[in-house]
């Protein structure tokens, strides 16, 4: 992943396709698309960014996944979005505006896929995007149709709020959530 800072300064304002389908159990949703991201087509790009460890760690995967087979989220019923489609080198570049914006956009996107779970990775995001100031990570009482709706850490290396053990376990919180009705098939079949 070799980018002269040319080039990845060429990448700002560029889209990164969503991993998506219609039913997913989970639907991440990160804040937007960082300069590599967009550079190499692919979320979550940036070496030092723990989403796909975090995935992992938390049980979501059965293996740390590059950026690059971000598509084999759909064989394990997960997607990833953006709240702002644009890349950015940073998030701070973002106006209000465009996070509403891309709040409305993503609830469209939510009713229309309609996953069981959007996974908001990042709090201060969402509580702009949804205009939720006191909204905390975790389940919210928000839903977008039938979804319903989680905060989770934003895996970035730069917080550090969330050290990777605990990033994990938030992770973990919310696959124990959505994944719930295999656990309960399961418990049914150890009787």
């Amino acid at each position: 992943m070799g980018f002269t800072p040319e080039e990845l300064q060429a990448a700002r304002g560029r889209l990164v396709p969503d991993v998506a389908a219609p039913g997913l159990r989970v639907l991440f949703c990160g804040i937007n698309p960082g300069l590599l991201s967009a550079a190499t087509g692919h979320h979550f790009a940036r070496p030092g960014n723990r989403f796909w460890p975090t995935l992992h760690a938390s049980g979501f995967t059965p293996r740390v996944l590059k950026p690059a087979e971000e598509q084999e989220l759909l064989d394990y019923g997960l997607g990833i979005t953006n709240v702002v489609k644009r890349a950015s080198a940073r998030a701070d570049e973002l106006t209000a505006e465009e996070f509403r914006e891309g709040g409305q956009e993503l609830a469209e996107k939510v009713r229309r896929l309609r996953p069981e779970w959007l996974a908001v990775a990042g709090v201060t995001a969402y509580r702009v995007a949804f205009d939720d100031k006191p909204a905390k990570v975790g389940p919210q009482e928000r839903t977008i149709g039938d979804t319903r709706v989680w905060v989770l850490p934003n895996p970035s290396g730069l917080n550090a709020h969330y050290p990777p053990a605990a990033l994990a376990e938030e992770y973990a919180r919310l696959r124990a959530a959505a994944f719930a009705d295999e656990a309960e098939e399961g418990d049914a079949r150890d009787v």
